[in-house]
């Protein structure tokens, strides 16, 4: 038997909920909208039959892509 530890590539929707910190239904609400104005576009998937899946590396690169903030602010410049 091998036992030996191996990382999973392609995760279900509950396991990409858990690892980017998002909702299944923001998982589920992006995939059937696409991408649209003021909204989080969805990270990339994949479907194998009627699976829907996301790749480790996708994921990863997704979140990368997303700006890293210091601070928030408001309309007038102020602190939230």
């Amino acid at each position: 038997m091998h036992t030996e530890n191996t990382q999973k590539r392609a995760y279900t929707e509950q396991e990409t909920s858990a690892y980017i910190g998002m909702s299944r239904s923001f998982l589920r609400q992006s995939r059937m909208e696409g991408h649209r104005e003021n909204r989080t576009e969805a990270p990339p998937f994949i479907k194998i039959g009627r699976a829907v899946r996301y790749l480790k590396e996708d994921l990863d690169n997704w979140l990368n892509r997303h700006r890293k903030f210091t601070h928030l602010t408001c309309e007038g410049g102020e602190h939230a």
